[in-house]
């Protein structure tokens, strides 16, 4: 590019580097804004590094000047993102067990570029999450994208849906046949995405961990049940379907060590309703699907959680937790 078209840019390059490479421990100084041009083959005058430094400031760029003893310079004192977010940010894709391995690199280099160079130093931080599994399908985010792309256009969408094998293989459900439904959201739980669509021929809503779908592709058909969505409650349905199994909800009676009163909102949410029974204890009741993971939830609690009624969830309770002992019940 001849150098008369490079001074144009001019102005941009001096954003850019303000943005990147200063903040309020690094200032840059009229004489390294020249240099940092010279390099990129622009020529640059004192009195109109000045001049671009001020008109960036009229466009809305936060640029401080400074003075320390003989020395100042300028920097870039406020980004879109400060520091703190972008280390949240780094933060929740280190800890996502969606977002693979090396997704989660790309993403954190990508999110760096939104400090400056010295603070990027800052957000190379290794966060590490108990039980945390990153998943193996670099497809997730396709995946995504074209689940909201079938939202947006109100379609029904088809793919393929899979199990694991204990050869680390997959294996296609209905022989590989393909799947199609109407998307109506995504939701997280327990560190998993999942579609939630209606399908037609079962006719009612489910559920698809999104990481096992494959080959999805949009139709030219219109999504049909939205009655059945709108009458949803997506954050009362997050709460009763532990770890996404199917079900019907229920209204289920439990008593819970008062110190537990932490995990239980967690879990069952802030509207739930707590009654003291006796002396270190509390009753609750919320609608839940009995699943092998709701009583999995209730064993892992120990002595300190009970499950009080229907009698019919608490025998079921019974017999998961004796066909378990039984599984240690002999010796070999």
């Amino acid at each position: 590019m001849a150098r008369s078209s490079l001074q144009k840019l001019k102005i941009l390059y001096v954003m850019d580097y303000l943005l990147h490479s200063t903040d309020e421990e690094h200032p840059a100084s009229i004489e390294q804004l020249a240099a940092y041009l010279e390099q990129h083959g622009i020529s640059a005058q004192r009195k109109s590094l000045y001049d671009d430094i001020e008109a960036l400031r009229v466009f809305g760029l936060d640029i401080v000047k400074t003075n320390r003893g003989r020395h100042y310079g300028y920097y870039a004192a406020s980004r879109e993102f400060e520091l703190p977010e972008l280390k949240l940010l780094v933060d929740s894709v280190q800890s996502s067990k969606f977002i693979t391995h090396k997704k989660t690199l790309t993403l954190i280099k990508k999110i760096e570029k939104l400090a400056s160079v010295y603070e990027a130093q800052q957000l190379q931080r290794q966060v590490y999450v108990h039980n945390r599994i990153k998943t193996m399908n670099e497809s997730i985010y396709y995946n995504v994208d074209a689940i909201h792309n079938g939202i947006s256009r109100g379609v029904k969408i088809r793919f393929k849906y899979f199990d694991i094998t204990v050869e680390k293989k997959r294996s296609y459900r209905k022989n590989g046949e393909f799947y199609t439904v109407s998307p109506y959201a995504l939701t997280w739980d327990d560190q998993n995405y999942y579609m939630v669509a209606f399908d037609s021929e079962a006719g009612m809503i489910k559920h698809y961990r999104v990481d096992k779908m494959s080959d999805i592709a949009e139709t030219d058909e219109p999504r049909d049940g939205w009655e059945a969505y709108k009458a949803l409650d997506m954050a009362a349905y997050s709460k009763m379907i532990f770890g996404m199994f199917s079900g019907e909800p229920e209204p289920v009676r439990m008593r819970f060590d008062e110190r537990l009163a932490g995990a239980v909102l967690d879990k069952l949410g802030q509207d739930v309703i707590f009654m003291r029974d006796g002396d270190g204890y509390f009753r609750v009741t919320a609608n839940v699907v009995a699943s092998p993971q709701f009583f999995a939830w209730i064993f892992g609690l120990g002595e300190q959680a009970q499950i009080l009624g229907p009698a019919e969830v608490a025998r079921r309770m019974k017999s998961h937790t004796e066909a378990v002992l039984r599984l240690y019940g002999q010796e070999k």
